[in-house]
């Protein structure tokens, strides 16, 4: 599931960025953000040894916040979001797999760390 997020959002920010940057560019660099992030976590989560299990858990720790932090600013100021990032209305755009996809990760890595 992380790598098809990493795969959507890079393709999606890559897009935005080279065809509409001057429009949104706090959207469109926020999505590159999430891009870059879920590409490490999904190589972290894959790999699943010690020191990729803590880069995995901070970097979905990093996701999960900045989903709340984008998702919460964007319906306060939804003037600085003319257009969506994947992490808008908490991933709204993405069915909310976004919100969710985090604490799946973070599960994931508990889960693994308890087994050794």
């Amino acid at each position: 599931m992380y790598a098809v997020f990493a795969l959507a959002a890079t393709a999606r920010s890559t897009v935005q960025i080279a065809t509409r940057f001057d429009d949104a560019p706090l959207a469109y660099m926020l999505s590159a953000l999430a891009a870059v992030v879920y590409i490490v976590a999904t190589v972290a989560l894959a790999r699943g040894n010690a020191m990729s299990l803590r880069v995995a858990l901070v970097s979905c720790t990093f996701e999960l916040l900045g989903v709340l932090l984008v998702g919460t600013a964007s319906l306060v100021a939804p003037e600085a979001f003319p257009d969506a990032t994947v992490w808008s209305v908490y991933g709204r755009g993405y069915g909310f797999v976004p919100l969710v996809l985090p604490l799946l990760g973070l599960w994931w890595v508990r889960r693994v760390r308890s087994r050794g």
